[in-house]
């Protein structure tokens, strides 16, 4: 199974969750396909949602995407899926002498992802997912500026804590001194943000307090496979996935 093509199903036309497992699959050189560039991948993902994929027997099945696919395993959730990818993709430390490392970055995988990518999408949606942002645009201003004054700061300055604490190892990375799927996936969070709360971000970064994280961000658009990924057809720009971009919610604060 090592060697079977990954195949990824996710919604075309947005980055989303998919995003954070493109990167792995991209940093790694793995061979994989994607719902979001074939003919009838909407049709894929969809048979999924709706609970009208085939019944294998043996997976239960995903409640949304993203969803992996690898042999005869099929997997949900962001974290779950790159929690499996990690060791096979060599984004993780191996060897005996860390058997706890995949644990400790699902926790900061999930950390990011909790305050650096739920979050954000709620800041657009906080009353239901199931409403239009027109329909909830005042409270979406006032979850917005929450954000940014309080939580958001939160979470970049205990990144930055993360990457000052030994366990980083003096590297630019957040756990035991080389590149992680945790940093894949924090690098995705910040250009998000970036992208989401210009301004925010801009003073965060102006600041200077939170170096070592935009560092970090840099340093993962800077690896060869990701610059190269970012610069292709592959890197859907941001729309109206998790991560959008509206005036009245750039709030600097």
């Amino acid at each position: 199974m090592p060697h079977q093509t990954y195949h990824l199903i996710y919604w075309p036309g947005i980055p989303g969750r998919g995003e954070f497992i493109r990167l792995a699959l991209e940093e790694a050189g793995a061979k994989y396909t994607d719902t979001a560039f074939t003919e009838t991948g909407m049709d894929e993902v969809l048979s999924f949602v709706h609970g009208k994929a085939k019944d294998d027997g043996i997976n239960p099945p995903p409640l949304a995407p993203p969803i992996l696919k690898h042999g005869d395993l099929v997997l949900s959730q962001t974290s779950n899926i790159l929690q499996y990818l990690g060791p096979r993709l060599g984004l993780i430390p191996d060897g005996p002498g860390d058997p706890n490392a995949t644990y400790r970055i699902n926790g900061l995988t999930l950390t990011a992802l909790d305050g650096m990518c739920n979050e954000p999408h709620d800041c657009h949606h906080p009353i239901a997912t199931g409403l239009f942002y027109e329909d909830q645009k005042t409270e979406s201003k006032r979850r917005s500026e929450d954000y940014v004054t309080n939580r958001l700061p939160k979470f970049m300055s205990y990144f930055e804590r993360v990457l000052e604490s030994e366990s980083s190892r003096g590297s630019r990375w957040l756990y035991g001194g080389r590149l992680t799927y945790a940093d894949l996936v924090l690098f995705q969070c910040v250009d998000g943000l970036k992208f989401m709360f210009p301004k925010a971000m801009g003073k965060l970064e102006r600041q200077g307090k939170h170096e070592g994280v935009f560092a970090l961000h840099k340093a993962v658009s800077d690896r060869p496979r990701i610059k190269a990924y970012i610069e292709s057809s592959r890197r859907q720009p941001y729309s109206n996935g998790i991560y959008r971009y509206y005036e009245e919610l750039d709030i600097e604060p």
